[in-house]
């Protein structure tokens, strides 16, 4: 399990470099207005979004690694009176995934996913080369 952070940045390239050093990895994604990192230490996947939004987070999660970490979650935000919304095989992000995601009480979405596979798209539609895909609040 790592800890997602998705952050909506204004230049990609430049924070591209600044992530690199910060923590002393290569990016593991890229794509048109969209990168992603695989920190190990500390277990972290770092998601931006090229975007001049002045809000600067864009979503928080907890990547896990097998199905059954997201339907346990599920049932436990449900235990406790969460509103949730399941996705599985969604298209997002240029991964396939199965996901839940709930909001908190100030509209910053949480998500807890596993990837199944990488794709072409982000959110389910074919993202041109040169095309800057636009974030949505339930991607990644």
């Amino acid at each position: 399990m790592r800890l997602q952070l998705a952050l909506n940045v204004p230049d990609l390239e430049a924070a591209i470099v600044f992530y690199e050093k910060l923590f002393s990895v290569t990016v593991a994604k890229r794509k048109p207005g969209y990168a992603n990192f695989e920190i190990s230490q500390p277990a972290l996947k770092l998601v931006l979004f090229e975007s001049e939004s002045s809000d600067r987070l864009n979503h928080l999660g907890v990547e896990v690694f097998n199905d059954q970490a997201v339907d346990d979650v599920t049932a436990h935000l449900k235990e406790v009176g969460l509103a949730t919304t399941r996705n599985e095989t969604n298209e997002c992000c240029f991964a396939l995934q199965n996901k839940v995601f709930t909001h908190a009480p100030d509209g910053t979405m949480w998500e807890w996913y596993r990837k199944i596979q990488d794709t072409q798209t982000i959110k389910g539609l074919e993202t041109p080369k040169d095309a800057e895909p636009t974030p949505q609040a339930t991607c990644c």
